[in-house]
């Protein structure tokens, strides 16, 4: 905004400096002086030139700037998406493999829960029972996936992934 008005205030400045040539040499005023307002005129024109440039291309670069913005918006929308949908597909393997390994629903939670990181203390908490139990599911769960504990566990599910 401060770019446009200084802009104006050149061209204003050129305009009325251009008039008041034109009445110098009308008048017969010194060749000296029409020069040098014939200078003002061509610079304040040549600044408000620039400025009028300069702001172009600077609302060019923003409106190409909020392009690419709304670009990058729908892609990471659409990356999002496309891990939401692997969330859900790796879910899917994961309780298939649970089934697979014979867990009840129960253990299946508690071995969500484990892979989820949580301790033992935040999973009984989180399901409403005793530490103990759920220390005796989570050593059920690594004996039917024949695992050593929940880092095995963990690193079953994440070895293909490396």
């Amino acid at each position: 905004m401060r770019d446009k008005f200084i802009a104006i205030i050149l061209l204003v400045i050129m305009c009325l400096n251009f008039s008041d040539v034109f009445t110098d040499i009308s008048l017969g005023v010194p060749l000296w002086h029409i020069i040098s307002e014939s200078l003002i005129v061509i610079v304040s024109g040549i600044g408000a030139l620039y400025l009028i440039k300069d702001i172009y291309a600077r609302t060019s670069d923003i409106s190409r700037l909020k392009q690419e913005l709304l670009i990058s918006d729908d892609k990471f929308r659409n990356i999002s998406d496309e891990m939401k949908n692997a969330r859900h597909e790796y879910s899917a393997v994961i309780h298939s493999q649970f089934k697979q390994w014979s867990l009840t629903p129960s253990e299946q939670d508690v071995a969500m829960l484990l892979l989820k990181g949580l301790s033992f203390k935040e999973i009984s908490g989180v399901r409403n029972t005793k530490e103990k139990t759920v220390r005796q599911q989570a050593s059920v769960i690594y004996s039917k996936a024949n695992v050593e504990g929940r880092h095995e566990l963990a690193a079953w599910f994440l070895e293909d992934f490396m």
